[in-house]
């Protein structure tokens, strides 16, 4: 009897499931006496009910016969405590979500329980109830279709007149929390999703369609936030707001991203909201005026910044009217957009003045004239190429000159800004592409093609005439379409284009410009290389278009980077020259080849990466100097793969080089036995003209080693030998170090020492372990060795030195010999011919500074002058 008594209950069971609501039944009033029982039979009803829904369907009938959601209202409403709302918040959600049963979803939200619990006022000062309350609507919103969702909304005459769940979540979409945002954005999504026509015509009737003036208000107020931190970084480069930056690039993506999904929705009228609140509340009034050179200073967004979003919002937001808009609006001047943004919002906007002689602005307080031609003086300047035909009068022109004269951000949000007009393939109409001059190449034969076959300018003279009448007669005229428009619908005022504009014109103002980029020596290879990308897509049909003057502007720039990679034959790193090449080669193939830009929108936002010893070593590192080296080879080999674009080849996979040569017979290298891999520590050589010398790697503890400076083919090294006692001129290596970059230098006052510099074996720069991070270095950064070798008389140290000076000379020979069929551009040399080859680094050796001790990277002691 007694072991029947004290028998327990069987946890998930249907007489469990009676208990807990008998005894809920009975509470009256819940205090703090019983707030944890009501609790926990809240918190075990739940999990009993997703149990039977699971397992037995007579769980859930008697939890209808039995009519509990009634009872989970009347113990709210008995309730004075937080913790009874925060779990009854979290039961229904519990319950909502695992519920799998069509019939149980249907009783839950078929009655208006559901509605009084969306519509109570709870505590929200309580933020652990609003995370339980936002959690309940999001819950609701995953089980709403067309059948569902009108369980949650009262209609009259056929319309939708209230919706709670829809209205009480949006009232939080604005929250300071993160996750409640998320939450009540997916909520929305959810709604919009269903596709419930009478639901969609109450979300964009007033005043629910103010949520999306309000969703674009707010992401105005966070793009703001974003141009303060750009702002400070610019102005301090040092200071640490990288990672709140990336923080809040993330938000704003998100928010685009959010933006994009409420299009795809399909709901209609939203998609008009979405571009007249975005382009009234930021593009219009912020993002587009700050493009303007001359920008005044109390603008709330910078010109970097804006680049960025927009680049960003034509990316992500594909709204055709809202791309083509934008586009538009790069023809208008600057004063169209000065008017107050809230006079435009109101549909009144002042008459703009135009001055009086259309081709003065103003750029850095000074007023400059731009002369519509040039003499043929000033052609031959690369900084002068983009005046030519240009007025600067508008936003496009503006873009163009930060490309010709702006800095090496404003270069790349120029670039940024082209090459992602240029990707809108869908939304922006090909007109619109053409008359911004960056119709892709194959778009433009196309479309000529085109007007061939319906019988348009059909003679093959007029085929290739892009200049020709009918085709500027149709082009001024689309386009006027398009600046009416946007006076029309944002009373943004523009005048028409001139008299006589061409699609081929506009086309010649950006080639124009980046060929003057490719001429400038003051920008990151990187940057050069988005603008070698955009180069590429524009390559026109027509020589026309790409005259005599360009390909004489590339050639010239073209020979000032070899003159700048040849002195690197003779500089500090000769023997990775030719690796670095070919690797710079490979990168730079992909990156013209590829679909879009390698760099993205959000690097414009930064400064350019530092080199890792910019701040820590002097100028006359080998670190600094290695990174140099590094910035020449990428640009020579932008600008030779854009000569062979231009000439029309196709591009080969490796740069065209001769083959390593043999070691000869009288070389050092071969006198010292040594081979193409190079020497080995611990190993035998002979040291037949080696020189005998003593070093000092810790003070007070001079070391003997004979000396011996080799090199084999582009590698070279410096050798420190131990003589063998027992056989006569042969030793073994000990220490290694690179040839290259020792500068060897005869001390002033001790005729018998010689000085070298020991550079590290490799450039930081091209370890991926020890890259920058948006200019930080995440490694200490290297330093070059210095080593003073004392030789027994002056003729012994001036022997030294000149064995380092003879074979730097062989190492920077053999070096130049292997390239100089890729520098040979006189005569258009034919890179498929057989003396030719593909850089082979087999016969390439990097030995790095090694020793017993790691002495060769540290700096010598002084030897004493004793014998």
């Amino acid at each position: 009897m007694w072991s029947s008594f004290w028998r327990s209950r069987d946890r998930f069971s249907l007489d469990e499931l009676r208990y807990f609501i008998d005894q809920l039944q009975k509470v009256q009033i819940v205090n703090n006496v019983n707030k944890d029982f009501v609790i926990e039979a809240l918190r075990s009803i739940s999990e009993l009910i997703t149990y039977g829904d699971q397992h037995d369907s007579n769980y859930f009938e008697f939890f209808m016969e039995r009519q509990v959601m009634g009872e989970f209202v009347r113990i709210l409403k008995v309730s004075r405590t937080v913790s009874i709302s925060r779990q009854l918040l979290q039961t229904m959600s519990i319950m909502i979500q695992n519920l799998k049963s069509e019939h149980a979803i249907y009783y839950m939200f078929s009655n208006e329980h559901i509605n009084f619990l969306i519509t109570y006022a709870f505590d929200f000062r309580n933020e652990e109830l609003l995370s339980y309350y936002i959690s309940f609507l999001r819950a609701i919103s995953a089980k709403l279709d067309k059948n569902t969702i009108s369980l949650f909304v009262k209609t009259q005459n056929e319309e939708v007149v209230s919706f709670p769940l829809y209205v009480e979540a949006i009232r939080f979409a604005f929250h300071e929390e993160n996750m409640i945002r998320t939450a009540v954005r997916a909520l929305t999504l959810n709604v919009y999703h269903v596709g419930d026509e009478f639901v969609n015509r109450f979300i964009v009737k007033a005043p629910h369609a103010d949520y999306f003036s309000s969703l674009l208000t707010f992401f105005r107020k966070q793009c703001i936030d974003l141009n303060g931190l750009v702002s400070e970084t610019l102005k301090n480069p040092d200071s640490d707001t990288t990672t709140a930056i990336l923080a809040a690039v993330d938000e704003i993506e998100d928010d685009l991203y959010y933006i994009s999904d409420v299009i795809s929705a399909g709901i209609p009228d939203v998609g008009r909201l979405i571009t007249d609140n975005i382009l009234q509340l930021l593009i219009l009034p912020l993002l587009l005026p700050s493009l303007q050179l001359d920008a005044a200073n109390d603008i709330q967004i910078g010109a970097i910044t804006s680049l960025y979003l927009l680049c960003c919002i034509l990316c992500i937001v594909k709204i055709k009217d809202l791309a083509n808009t934008i586009a538009a609006a790069l023809f208008c001047p600057p004063e169209a957009f000065v008017a107050d943004s809230e006079t435009q919002l109101n549909g009144y906007v002042p008459e703009i003045q135009q001055p009086e002689n259309e081709n003065v602005i103003e750029v850095n307080g000074c007023s400059k004239q731009i002369m519509r031609s040039l003499s043929s003086s000033s052609q031959a300047h690369p900084e002068n190429i983009i005046s030519k035909g240009v007025s600067h009068s508008t936003l496009r022109d503006a873009l163009l000159s930060y490309i010709t004269a702006g800095d090496d951000l404003q270069v790349l949000g120029s670039l940024s800004m082209l090459a992602t007009l240029l990707q809108t393939k869908v939304e922006l109409d090909e007109i619109m592409l053409d008359a911004l001059g960056i119709l892709p190449q194959r778009k433009q034969h196309k479309k000529l093609l085109l007007q061939a076959l319906v019988g348009e300018d059909s003679r093959e003279d007029q085929l290739f005439s892009l200049g020709s009448s009918s085709i500027r007669d149709e082009f001024n005229c689309e386009l006027d379409g398009y600046l009416q428009a946007l006076k029309e619908q944002y009373g943004v005022v523009c005048s028409s284009l001139e008299a006589g504009t061409s699609p081929s014109a506009h086309r010649f103002q950006v080639l124009n410009a980046l060929v003057s980029l490719f001429c400038r020596s003051n920008i990151s290879p990187e940057t050069l290389w988005v603008g070698g990308w955009l180069f590429r897509q524009l390559l026109p049909y027509s020589v026309a278009e790409f005259n005599s003057q360009h390909l004489k502007l590339l050639k010239d720039s073209y020979k000032n980077c070899t003159c700048a990679l040849l002195e690197e034959t003779r500089g500090t790193w000769p023997d990775l020259l030719v690796t670095i090449l070919h690797d710079e080669w490979k990168r730079c193939k992909r990156a013209m080849e590829a679909s879009s830009p390698q760099k993205e929108p959000k690097c414009i936002l930064f400064p350019l990466e530092k080199p890792s010893a910019d701040d820590v070593l002097p100028s006359e590192s080998s670190i600094i100097a290695g990174e140099r080296m590094c910035k020449v080879v990428k640009v020579f080999v932008l600008l030779h793969q854009l000569h062979v674009f231009s000439l029309g080849r196709a591009l080969p996979d490796q740069p065209p080089a001769c083959l390593p040569s043999d070691i000869p017979e009288n070389s050092r290298a071969r006198t010292a036995g040594l081979d193409v891999s190079g020497p080995k520590l611990g190993t035998e050589l002979t040291l037949v003209d080696a020189v005998p010398c003593r070093i000092a790697f810790e003070r007070g503890k001079e070391r003997y080693f004979c000396f011996l400076a080799t090199s084999v083919g582009s590698s070279g090294w410096i050798i420190l030998a131990e003589e063998l006692p027992l056989k006569r001129h042969h030793g073994i290596i000990r220490i290694v170090a690179p040839l290259a970059g020792s500068n060897p230098t005869i001390d002033e006052t001790h005729s018998r020492w010689l000085h070298l510099r020991i550079r590290p074996s490799t450039i930081p720069v091209l370890d991926p372990a020890k890259s920058i991070a948006h200019g930080k270095a995440k490694t200490k950064a290297l330093v070059d060795g210095r080593w003073t070798l004392a030789f027994r008389d002056d003729e012994s140290c001036k022997s030294a030195l000149s064995m380092i000076i003879e074979e730097i000379d062989l190492q920077s020979s053999e070096v130049k010999r292997r390239l100089k069929p890729l520098l040979n551009l006189e005569g258009d040399t034919d890179v498929s011919v057989t003396s030719l080859h593909p850089l082979n680094l087999e016969g390439d050796i990097d030995v790095p500074v090694t020793s017993l001790h790691s002495e060769a990277s540290s700096s010598t002691q002084i030897p004493s002058d004793s014998s």
